[in-house]
């Protein structure tokens, strides 16, 4: 684990959904920690929990009990305004269904969170966006709209997008499930390598077993449990 304090901390964590007259228990209790810099897989079969603790970590729900702490700060009881604070400072989001806005183009897409951020765009930002798209491979599509692009090309705008803002953690939803076997294996380089070179905590909720090879810190979950939850040195060896 990489020096100084966890950026993300899940402690006794529970998770429970209404159903009808029951009660779905999507997280049962789920306690680890993660450090800054961290390449995480979040793995496991469908149902185990995954997306829902991406979830809870990104601020779009909350426990029923226990505690999620992201950049030393306790989700719980976050005010509307912490809350979009947060998302807007330190995290980063990206989806494996893209959320591209289809009227805009490749750069206004990239631009986009900074505009929701109310974040005054100059040429330090500028140069910023065009650096993004130039480090995903896309300065000669920077004009086009995401219906004119591949489903791979859409994804490195996901990605541009999420680092727009500098986050301090990115938070991956099944990121490769909608490319084919190549383009996944080229978007999990980009990713490793945007993350070592910007020290960009990533977090995956993921089925691909090329991200979890990868990964440096690897938690796997079962019905709701932390079943794994181990560091890998960069020779994949665990530690």
């Amino acid at each position: 684990m990489k020096n100084g304090d966890p950026i993300v901390v899940l402690d006794s964590v529970q998770k429970k959904y209404p159903l009808g007259s029951t009660e779905v228990i999507a997280v049962s209790c789920a306690s680890f920690s993660i450090a800054a810099g961290d390449f995480v897989s979040i793995a496991g079969p469908s149902g185990s929990g995954k997306t829902t603790i991406l979830n809870l970590i990104g601020c779009i729900d909350v426990p029923t009990s226990g505690l999620v702490t992201v950049a030393g700060r306790p989700t719980s009881g976050l005010k509307d305004d912490a809350i979009t604070a947060l998302r807007r400072e330190v995290l980063g989001f990206i989806f494996q269904s893209f959320n591209l806005v289809p009227v805009l183009s490749v750069r206004e897409n990239v631009e986009f969170p900074l505009l929701l951020g109310g974040r005054k765009v100059g040429p330090e930002e500028d140069a910023w966006i065009d650096h993004l798209i130039e480090e995903v491979g896309l300065l000669d599509r920077r004009d086009h709209k995401p219906n004119e692009l591949s489903g791979g090309q859409r994804q490195r705008v996901a990605i541009a997008r999420a680092l727009v803002t500098k986050p301090k953690i990115v938070l991956a939803d099944e990121p490769t499930a909608n490319l084919d076997s190549k383009t996944g294996e080229s978007i999990i380089r980009l990713m490793r390598l945007i993350n070592r070179e910007l020290g960009t905590t990533f977090i995956f909720s993921t089925h691909d077993a090329k991200i979890v090879a990868v990964a440096d810190h690897v938690i796997r979950l079962l019905d709701g449990n932390v079943a794994e939850n181990r560091l890998v040195d960069p020779e994949g060896t665990a530690k």
